[in-house]
């Protein structure tokens, strides 16, 4: 069965989209789903774009008209965690679309989307990736040689991190130091993006594994349009090894 992956940006989905064998594409919902092989896996390949309904659409067309076995959405993301650096990795263990809840004295209130606690409420926030796909990722990229990545790129010189944990979605672009503290303070994310919790979401309603793989291109809120724009396109580049990497765990 086919693996359906989805990048937001054109920079995340060349570095994917040069290495497929035998590609061929068909168009839906202005999307272009590229099929092929890659490193002997087939998949199906779409770029996004930007935002939680276009990476919804995406998904919803994968599972439903591709038939994917399991949804990966790979790409860049905003840093919130100080101890990360530019090029790190954050692998999703849970994912959290943090603009949505109810808003009361002047602040949001985040809760589960669709749910609010006056109508059908719950006690759920955030969508988890199945632990046994969690657990096939850490092993196969336990140890993982990954080239260094330079201070020219942002980096720092050494091999990139892994990390685990709570990637947190908004429609919102990010750019202020005082969220981000709070955001990394409060519940705990260690990078945003715009995309993955809808990705979760909608993987969620069709009962499919899903999991999100964000490389850093900036810490979120500082100079945002020079790191983005500076480093995006090398930072792309790991998030579409590790990709390539765990294929076959999925």
């Amino acid at each position: 069965m086919t693996v359906g992956l989805i990048c937001a940006i054109p920079q995340e989905l060349a570095h994917l989209q040069n290495k497929l064998d035998g590609a061929t594409s068909i168009s839906a919902a202005q999307a272009v789903f590229v099929q092929g092989t890659l490193d002997g896996h087939r998949v199906v390949l779409v770029g996004s774009g930007m935002g939680k309904v276009n990476a919804a659409v995406v998904a919803t067309l994968l599972l439903d008209k591709f038939g994917c076995r399991a949804v990966v959405f790979s790409g860049v993301a905003g840093g919130l965690d100080p101890e990360l650096s530019i090029g790190d990795v954050v692998i999703a263990d849970t994912v959290v679309q943090y603009d949505s809840g109810i808003i009361e004295g002047e602040r949001l209130s985040v809760y589960q989307p669709g749910h609010v606690r006056f109508f059908n409420p719950t006690e759920e926030l955030g969508y988890a990736v199945s632990s046994e796909l969690l657990a096939r990722v850490r092993l196969r990229l336990n140890g993982i040689a990954l080239p260094a990545f330079p201070r020219s790129a942002g980096g720092q010189d050494r091999p990139p991190r892994i990390a685990y944990g709570a990637v947190l979605t908004s429609d919102a672009y990010l750019h202020c130091a005082t969220t981000r503290e709070r955001l990394h303070r409060e519940m705990g994310g260690l990078a945003v993006e715009m995309e993955g919790g809808a990705v979760a979401q909608t993987c969620a309603a069709f009962g499919v594994p899903w999991l999100v793989i964000r490389a850093l291109s900036d810490l979120a809120g500082r100079d945002p349009d020079v790191d983005f724009t500076v480093f995006s396109e090398q930072v792309a580049a790991v998030s579409a090894d590790i990709v390539r990497s765990i294929l076959g765990d999925l």
